[in-house]
């Protein structure tokens, strides 16, 4: 698991790009805590593309990357814990996290 901690000013965006495993059923979640209102989460559209051969499109099962974007909004703390899941298994454990510390100044 990976954590990494950022500053924003309020309407200043943040990308984090994250690896997708659609093809194998997980999926990215995410829950903020601490100030909350400092910060919102939104996913972005990304174009997939073949990473060896951009001008190739993907083929069927594969790795597709997911961007998301946190916007700082008023000042706080606040704590994003990103998750992939597989929804019809919500007992099992995480197959990956990622958690970004944001300080909205």
């Amino acid at each position: 698991m990976e954590v990494r901690e950022v500053e924003l000013a309020p309407g200043e965006p943040y990308e984090v790009r994250l690896t997708g495993r659609g093809a194998r059923g997980y999926v990215w979640t995410w829950r903020v805590t601490g100030d909350a209102d400092a910060v919102s989460v939104a996913e972005s559209p990304v174009d997939p593309v073949d990473p060896v051969d951009p001008g190739r499109p993907l083929l069927p099962g594969a790795t597709v990357e997911r961007l998301y974007v946190v916007r700082g909004r008023v000042a706080g703390r606040a704590r994003i814990r990103f998750a992939q899941v597989r929804p019809p298994y919500p007992e099992e454990a995480a197959f990956d996290e990622f958690v970004l510390d944001v300080t909205v100044l």
